[in-house]
């Protein structure tokens, strides 16, 4: 099956390796420069894509190519939505570009959990937890909504908060943490 041509990589140091470092990597400039370059995430994608294809030939270039998809979407609707960062949204494209569908589920679950994480540490720090509860809370009530058929998701992203009430936080260290968590958590349980 498809989705899992890259779940059993033949080079999982390889793998596992490039998107750990990349990711430290994008962490620590993301620290300093609150941006992460196209410098890396540009060539990690392209390198993703190729590796994939060559491992794995046409299945392993669309299993690829679905996870780039995946795991950049939810950052490209915070970009678009909610004023994150397009670096992000490229790096954790560029991470599924490696990754494939099932270990980038993986990885952007704990991504999310991480995030989450740091978002509230970082929010404390700052004295605005209140504020950002009020917001997370607002969001999610605001998507629920559609969902629930109580108007249409237009109307919802009207309610949600602007991106100049939001927090802004470096994202880095928390894909960072999300891929280290996920990479050791896939281990443990191939391990078990």
């Amino acid at each position: 099956m498809w989705l899992t041509t890259l779940y059993e990589h033949p080079f999982p140091a390889l793998q596992w390796g490039t998107v750990l470092g990349a990711s430290l990597v994008a962490a620590f400039w993301d620290l300093r420069s609150r941006r992460i370059p196209n410098l890396l995430t540009g060539p990690l994608l392209l390198c993703g894509w190729c590796e994939s294809a060559w491992l794995c030939g046409g299945h392993g270039l669309l299993d690829s190519f679905v996870a780039t998809i995946l795991l950049a979407a939810p950052f490209v609707i915070l970009f678009v939505f909610a004023g994150g960062g397009a670096g992000d949204a490229k790096l954790m494209g560029a991470l599924g570009s490696w990754l494939g569908v099932v270990s980038g589920i993986a990885v952007l679950l704990a991504v999310c959990l991480c995030g989450m994480v740091i978002a509230v540490a970082f929010a404390v720090s700052k004295r605005r937890l209140g504020p950002v509860l009020a917001n997370i809370s607002g969001a999610f009530l605001a998507l629920l909504q559609p969902v629930f058929g109580h108007g249409k998701l237009r109307d919802a992203v009207r309610l949600m908060p602007g991106a100049a009430e939001g927090q802004k936080m470096p994202y880095g260290p928390a894909i960072f943490a999300g891929t280290a968590l996920a990479a050791g958590s896939l281990w443990m349980w191939k391990c078990a």
